[in-house]
């Protein structure tokens, strides 16, 4: 979908969680250069200001900036509120973080935090929003989800499992609203150049057909209207087309193989 036709069907403003940073930033950079007005959403107050000037600077948009922890349940309630009179056409859920290694090394507390941004956040903004986007006869939802959503993870299991929830409410919500002309896309994005690497954990020399964010990005807009799920990446849809076709005992096995590989040694 051109910039054009993205900003006929969905203007004037699409609202990006997680936009300080990697896919979501990209998400707003892409969004505010077809013309969107934005709002947009993360934990880190300086990098949301500075991205808000720049593209505003850049390209005549008005960015609101709010800043909340979708991890805590009165930072959803936050973005709601601040929202209720705002015309947003577009809401992009991206906000969301993995964890690695065996499940029970990781964290209690981490991995209740991811269930609530990976899960928990984007349940409740597409509650939020749906009545919304009804009202206003249009609009699009888009949830970042992982090629992870697509199996089950060994040293993954947790952020997979996480991710194949969004991938069943991105479904769900697909066959409830586009009948409406409210079009849902889940994008599952594989190996991505982004600090969430680094903070997993992950020897970035160990993986192949990394992409950029703003190739995810561009292919995620230009398939918005073709939902419910998007495999971002050829390499990555051959990928697990070919997984899928594997005894799955099989490929569980692999991918357990592939991502203990990945890991840097824990302290």
């Amino acid at each position: 979908m051109n910039d054009r036709n993205l900003l006929e069907k969905y203007k004037p403003m699409a609202l990006v969680t997680g936009a300080s940073s990697g896919i979501g930033e990209q998400f707003a950079v892409q969004l505010a250069a077809a013309g969107f007005d934005l709002v947009l959403v993360a934990r880190r107050a300086e990098r949301l200001a500075a991205l808000a000037s720049r593209l505003d600077a850049e390209h005549g948009v008005s960015s609101t900036v709010i800043v909340a922890d979708l991890a805590h349940p009165d930072g959803v309630q936050r973005v709601i509120a601040d929202t209720a009179a705002l015309d947003i056409g577009l809401l992009v859920s991206n906000a969301g973080f993995g964890l690695k290694g065996p499940h029970h090394e990781n964290d209690p507390g981490q991995m209740s935090d991811m269930l609530m941004v990976n899960c928990h956040a984007p349940m409740l903004l597409t509650h939020a929003f749906i009545p919304r986007l009804r009202a206003r006869g249009s609009g699009g939802i888009i949830l970042t989800s992982s090629v992870e959503a697509l199996l089950g993870f060994p040293n993954s299991a947790s952020y997979a499992a996480s991710k194949a929830f969004v991938n069943s409410l991105a479904e769900g919500l697909w066959g409830e609203l586009s009948p409406l002309g409210i079009d849902v896309l889940a994008v599952c994005p594989g190996s991505t150049d982004t600090e969430a690497h680094d903070l997993q954990g992950i020897d970035r020399s160990k993986l192949e057909g990394v992409m950029s964010p703003a190739a995810v990005v561009q292919a995620t807009l230009d398939s918005l209207g073709d939902g419910p799920t998007f495999i971002a990446g050829a390499q990555n849809e051959e990928m697990f087309t070919a997984m899928a076709a594997m005894p799955r005992r099989d490929a569980l096995m692999l991918l357990g193989d592939a991502i203990r590989q990945s890991l840097l040694p824990r302290d």
